[in-house]
């Protein structure tokens, strides 16, 4: 037992170096750089279109998924730099995978870095990649209980986005629930209501991220 915790303490500390190292290099090149976690289908690719409509080439994406290319072509699409990881399998993105794509592409006119982690709310909220802060999604077709399930990563996010509230009338969703269990994790924790579909509360979240040092 020792042994394996050793191994475990090992890989972490190698990763919070590298992760050490982009934080430099993001901060070295004056870039706002942030980690979108969810679960699955919560909406971090929508937002990020959103986001690609507004701010063009001035928008940097690096996203995970387990295969294909399909976020990333989408993000492209709508204006932003983008390009994908495909981990093969792996539930979470790793500092050393970020700095082989900080380091392969010139990223020139970037001042805003999006990582858009694998869909999970268990793995990627304890790895640290270089970024300054850590956002999470929470659809409201997902369980309003996510915030208790899941602390980990509520714990550690500076901004929670309640998505897809457009179809509140239609899901069994208790809005008050969810944001009384974030804010008893997290009591700083920046609360924002958005829907990619109608544009509700996107200025909200544009202004809001524009404000978040470098």
């Amino acid at each position: 037992m020792p042994e394996i915790l050793s191994v475990k303490s090992s890989a972490m500390a190698k990763n919070d170096l590298v992760a050490a190292e982009n934080r430099a290099w993001f901060r070295c090149r004056g870039m706002r750089a942030l980690n979108f976690i969810s679960s699955p289908g919560a909406g971090k690719t929508s937002l990020l279109e959103a986001m690609a409509a507004r701010l063009g080439r001035k928008l940097g994406v690096i996203t995970g998924d387990i295969q294909m290319t399909f976020d990333a072509d989408r993000i492209a699409k709508a204006g932003a730099q983008a390009v994908q990881i495909e981990t093969g399998g792996s539930c979470h993105l790793t500092a050393e995978q970020i700095r082989k794509e900080l380091l392969a592409r010139p990223w020139d006119g970037v001042e805003t870095m999006v990582i858009e982690n694998i869909g999970n709310l268990i793995c990627p909220s304890t790895y640290e990649l270089g970024e300054f802060f850590k956002v999470a999604l929470l659809s409201v077709t997902e369980g309003d209980e996510k915030p208790a399930k899941y602390p980990a990563l509520f714990l550690r996010a500076e901004a929670v986005l309640l998505t897809k509230i457009d179809l509140l009338p239609h899901v069994n969703f208790d809005v008050a629930r969810a944001e009384r269990d974030c804010l008893k994790l997290n009591a700083d924790a920046k609360l924002l209501h958005l829907s990619c579909k109608t544009g509700q509360g996107l200025d909200a979240w544009m202004d809001w991220l524009s404000k978040r040092p470098v």
